[in-house]
């Protein structure tokens, strides 16, 4: 019974709060068709290219090139977005808009490359449509995480908000994995380029509703037109900004798992749809957590909570690594019990960004949420990158001994006979499970000089929008902030 109360609470809310219903499951349906898109990316691009018989080393020499296109458009966007104003006095919802039709065409670009040309013709397209699809997504990773600073200034209903939409990330996350993974498999034999078609078109529809449902509630008094300069000004003296997302880039570029999902299910576990049976076991302790997660946060400080779990999750990964491969049912007693620490990082891994947001209002005077986001989509796009071209990198070394082979689906790699030496199945096991261990640990000792405070945050809000001052506010802190009065 507590548990179908939870599960209404996910749409209903709480009387104070600002956000409608309908509003709120536009906001979660957004997510759910971002998120189908961007596992497309994170778990199955690299399968792509590898199936495409691009050499590892020179498709991993391209994601980073393109890399360097990212750093100047995030940094660009972050100085645009909090520059340019819009008839309609808007300022997140016309980007929303814009971002929800060029994200999807751009996807289908990036997975239609040619079979038959040539690896050069590859690699520059490849190039060119991944280039726009960075900057398609861009358009979109901002203003949908800084809307949500207008649509509420309870700290509370942003906290609950970003739990919940987490239940349709791993919706989205779970539809592509699971289309993806039958489609591709040597039962079905679909190629990637329908399969994309089928995920962009359903993704479109989940993201449109957001356009029309959701609302700016709130802005700031007064917001500053930045230049590069200024923005770098602000960004070094939002000093939790920059330790947060220091542990981000460690954290996400080693979680480098996810991209060979798949090739780790087939020639470890002997066929591609081994991943579903593992990632159906483990979403059950996650969807428990992304509902209990809001009272949980609510009693303890949230990044308390993250670095326990993220601790739980460095261990278990290790004994996991150390255990092997060999016993698929100890395999997935792991699996499973890791996932539920390693759910509760995934789901707070977003909600710290908009806290760094009033914390740098509040010690500076200057609104500039577009730049606090614009760091949040150029750290996810760029250690996104690292962790899909790291791997390559890996199994691209001659040591390594990984045998390429150009075809179109799991199917047609079971039909070629192509298997791989003990030592390049050991090194594969190695990326999946133990180099995101080291991230994780690395990102925990980051995350140790983080401690800015969930109750302060909500003071902090309470000046910025000008219902206490600044004086009345530091005298409420549970602690002494580095801020000027």
């Amino acid at each position: 019974m507590e548990l179908i109360t939870k599960v209404k609470n996910v749409f209903a809310g709480r009387p104070e709060w600002s956000t409608e219903p309908g509003e709120r499951v536009s906001y979660y349906s957004y997510f759910a068709g971002q998120n189908m898109i961007y596992t497309l990316f994170n778990v199955c691009l690299t399968t792509y290219l590898m199936f495409l018989g691009i050499d590892p080393m020179k498709s991993a020499t391209v994601m980073l090139i393109v890399k360097v296109w990212d750093a100047v458009n995030d940094t660009l966007f972050g100085v645009i977005f909090d520059s340019i104003r819009f008839r309609s006095g808007k300022k997140y919802l016309p980007w929303i808009r814009i971002s929800t039709m060029l994200i999807p065409v751009a996807t289908i670009l990036t997975f239609v490359i040619p079979p038959d040309s040539s690896q050069a013709v590859k690699l520059v397209w490849f190039a060119v449509a991944y280039m726009l699809w960075d900057t398609a997504y861009t358009l979109c990773d901002v203003p949908i995480f800084g809307i949500l600073t207008s649509m509420s200034q309870s700290i509370d209903e942003r906290n609950t908000i970003q739990s919940y939409k987490s239940i349709a990330t791993y919706a989205g996350v779970g539809i592509t994995s699971t289309l993806t993974t039958v489609l591709i498999s040597e039962k079905v034999g679909m190629n990637y380029s329908m399969i994309t078609v089928i995920i962009c078109v359903m993704a479109f529809a989940l993201m449109l509703p957001a356009s029309f449902k959701l609302k700016e509630r709130y802005h700031a008094e007064s917001e500053e037109t930045f230049t590069i300069r200024r923005m770098f000004s602000y960004l070094f003296k939002n000093k939790y900004l920059l330790i947060y997302y220091l542990g981000i880039f460690f954290y996400s570029s080693l979680s480098i798992g996810n991209a060979f999902n798949l090739y780790v299910s087939y020639y470890l576990f002997h066929s591609a749809l081994f991943s579903l049976v593992v990632g159906a076991i483990g979403t059950v302790p996650q969807l428990l957590i992304a509902l209990l997660l809001p009272k949980i946060i609510r009693k303890y400080d949230k990044m308390k909570v993250n670095r326990v779990c993220l601790l739980l999750y460095v261990i278990l990964s290790v004994i996991t690594w150390l255990v092997g491969y060999g016993n698929v049912v100890i395999y997935i007693i792991m699996f499973t019990v890791r996932s539920v620490p390693l759910a509760v990082v995934s789901l707070e891994m977003f909600m710290f960004t908009p806290d760094c947001a009033e914390y740098g209002r509040f010690k500076s005077g200057t609104e500039a949420k577009g730049i606090t986001f614009a760091v949040q989509t150029f750290m996810a796009k760029l250690t996104g990158s690292i962790s899909g071209s790291l791997g390559l990198f890996i199994l691209g070394l001659k040591s390594v001994g990984w045998k390429m082979v150009e075809v179109g689906s799991f199917q047609e790699l079971e039909q070629s006979g192509v298997t791989q030496t003990p030592h390049a199945l050991n090194m594969l096991w190695l990326i999946f499970m133990l180099i995101p261990a080291i991230g994780g640990l690395l990102a925990y000792i980051a995350w140790l000089f983080y401690d800015l405070k969930d109750k302060d945050v909500q003071v902090m809000i309470e000046c910025n929008t000008g219902k206490i001052t600044k004086e009345e506010a530091l005298s409420m802190m549970s602690k002494k902030y580095d801020i000027e009065k």
